[in-house]
């Protein structure tokens, strides 16, 4: 089924991110972080890359099956023509980071949507209030071309406070087998 966004250009907006910079002291050069202002359109223009969105940094099926899917996956999107893999969530950047150094991330690019902008403008955002979380992203993945969405992977039963949480549609594996049918 084609999704509403299939064919249109990714949201522009603003991600507020946390990024490694050094400054000078006394003592000598210290790794500190800054804040750095990434538009979304500029992650996904001129490549092709996939987007992946969940409910939460840390949660079950986020942490043990999607987000390290991706990472043990990278190489094979990489064989395939994709040159970046995001991973999205309704988190700021300070739980990204600390989720992406806990599950020791060396291919996978966190993207922080602490305030929901970009899930709202994707038509993705759900309450998930049942589970004390507020507004959170529906889990999905896209394939983005020169910033333009290819193709949606949307779980099934989209809605708030829905009881399940579907995984499958945008699971890697999933993901993999529509790029080896549509290069």
């Amino acid at each position: 089924m084609t999704h509403v966004l299939e064919g249109k250009k990714i949201p522009n907006v603003v991600f507020k991110v946390r990024v490694p910079s050094f400054e000078a002291t006394q003592q000598g050069t210290c790794a500190v972080e800054i804040w750095e202002d990434v538009k979304s359109r500029d992650l996904f223009k001129r490549k092709r890359a996939i987007l992946f969105a969940l409910p939460g940094a840390f949660t079950p099926t986020c942490s043990s099956k999607q987000l390290p899917g991706y990472e043990r996956m990278f190489a094979d999107f990489k064989a395939l023509g994709i040159k970046e893999v995001y991973c999205l969530s309704v988190n700021d950047s300070f739980v990204m980071n600390a989720w992406a150094k806990e599950q020791n991330l060396k291919n996978v690019k966190m993207i922080p949507d602490g305030s929901g902008a970009f899930t709202k403008k994707m038509k993705m955002a759900v309450k998930k209030d049942n589970l004390g979380f507020g507004v959170r992203s529906w889990r999905y993945a896209a394939v983005v071309r020169n910033s333009v969405i290819e193709k949606m992977f949307v779980e099934p039963g989209f809605g708030d406070n829905f009881e399940q949480d579907p995984y499958g549609e945008s699971s890697p594996e999933n993901v993999l087998k529509w790029l080896k049918a549509n290069p």
